[in-house]
């Protein structure tokens, strides 16, 4: 069972019974994902979590994109008491307590359903315990506000002008990001930082890390939280990797590490700059794997808008131990803090597959002792002498890179794989078939 918000305390089954009896909540929300990370929902009264814990509620998976086909669409969710919360915000007068738990898939028959994204990321972390270790992850939070309309409909309008760490006197979305903070702390988070980043409107919400199952299921419950709460306070919040051109876009910075019982893997104080032989190998893997893991890691048409020079993001394949202009970057923290930082996914991945990806890349950069090229520790945007190999710069060369490397059909297994290539192909056929706006502007009067 897996602990979650960084307490010390492990929900059972029937703690849930006694926490719903002591707040007084009436329903409860049963949350997971499609193989995209998009958050489903269903609600049940407090009095079905009997048939919650044993398995009766159904759903039609046919009905789900990528989950399965309509002759075997009965499957069933099963929550995970570990993830139990209270939802903190005050329903309208008169209206039921809720609390929340995430769920894993089944099939019928009790079996774990094989295009269950959280199922696929603990079979990873499985393999790891059997080689002796734990998985860490830090994802950090980046989104945009915008202004809504009369009728709350999301607009264009940007929130306020601000830019990196600017003072509340300029950052109006301080309230905003304080009462998200607020929420997200009595649902057993550990904020770390918050701040304005760089580009208008643009915000970052850091919590502590956590092992790798539970970082995948706050940062599902992290995205919800934004939104909500950004819609009370009147605005609209978008996770999208680039909504303006001209202006960095948001991330989802990846901080990882490998422990063996209370070590740091990647810690090695005999070894320059303090980083073990382990963790070179695992950079090895996560370099090798780079191109098969973006069309999961940076999901849609929009994710390659992001990826450009002068933009801290990452544009080659290299690492460095100092700079932001790397794909792979090793903090300065060393000791227990001693992390990897991948600096390509964005916020509209799926999590579980995320850090599933990257967790099995690493394992196989160590198990086959993969030695990184050297770090770069120059701006990597203004080397134009060397020879560095480019990440895939749009989704359709992403998904054939995707095709070609087995680790990656492994770690996600064929249901999951080929659903997913298929649906993301399609993406990409129905945006290379539109005519957009830039095309009118440069061509229209021009030809």
């Amino acid at each position: 069972m897996f602990c979650q918000g960084g307490l010390d305390i492990c929900y059972s089954k029937e703690d849930v019974y006694k926490l719903v009896e002591k707040h007084g909540i009436e329903l409860i929300r049963l949350q997971f994902t499609d193989i995209f990370g998009q958050l489903k929902s269903t609600t049940i009264m407090s009095d079905e979590l009997d048939k919650a814990f044993s398995g009766q509620i159904m759903f039609d998976g046919s009905s789900i994109k990528g989950f399965s086909r309509i002759e075997e669409s009965d499957q069933c969710i099963i929550p995970d008491p570990a993830t139990f919360a209270a939802m903190p915000w005050h329903p309208p007068r008169g209206e039921a307590l809720e609390g929340r738990m995430i769920c894993d898939v089944y099939t019928p028959g009790g079996a774990p359903f094989e295009g269950c994204p959280r199922y696929i990321l603990k079979k990873a972390l499985n393999e790891a315990k059997s080689l002796g270790y734990t998985f860490n992850v830090g994802p950090e939070g980046e989104f945009f506000l915008f202004q809504t309309g009369e009728k709350g409909q999301a607009t264009f309008d940007i929130h306020d002008t601000a830019g990196y760490f600017d003072p509340v006197t300029i950052d109006r979305g301080e309230n905003v990001r304080r009462n998200i903070i607020l929420t997200l702390k009595k649902m057993g988070f550990k904020i770390e930082a918050s701040h304005h980043e760089v580009a208008p409107g643009q915000h970052e919400i850091d919590f502590k890390y956590d092992d790798g199952l539970a970082a995948a299921d706050k940062w599902v419950i992290f995205r919800d939280v934004v939104k909500i709460t950004s819609q009370k306070h009147g605005l609209y919040a978008t996770f999208m990797p680039k909504p303006f051109c001209g202006q960095n876009g948001n991330a989802m910075h990846c901080n990882q590490s490998l422990f063996k019982g209370n070590n740091n893997a990647f810690y090695d104080p005999e070894q320059p700059d303090g980083v073990s032989k382990i963790a070179l190998n695992y950079i090895g893997g996560l370099l090798k794997h780079s191109k098969g893991m973006m069309a999961v890691t940076n999901p849609i048409v929009n994710s390659y808008k992001r990826l450009k020079p002068g933009y801290e993001a990452p544009v080659n394949i290299a690492w460095s131990t100092c700079n932001r202009s790397a794909l792979i970057r090793i903090p300065v923290a060393r000791g227990d803090s001693t992390r990897i930082e991948l600096r390509n996914p964005d916020p509209t991945a799926n999590p579980y597959l995320v850090f599933a990806l990257m967790l099995r890349a690493g394992l196989d950069g160590i198990n086959n002792n993969i030695e990184p090229p050297a770090p770069i520790n120059e701006n990597v945007y203004k080397l134009k002498d060397k020879q560095l190999v480019l990440l895939p710069r749009d989704l359709k060369e992403a998904i054939e890179e995707m095709k070609k490397d087995p680790l990656v059909r492994e770690t996600l297994g064929d249901h999951v794989f080929q659903s997913y290539v298929a649906a993301k192909e399609k993406e990409w056929d129905d945006y290379a078939e539109h005519v957009h706006e830039w095309e009118i502007v440069r061509y229209f009067k021009k030809f």
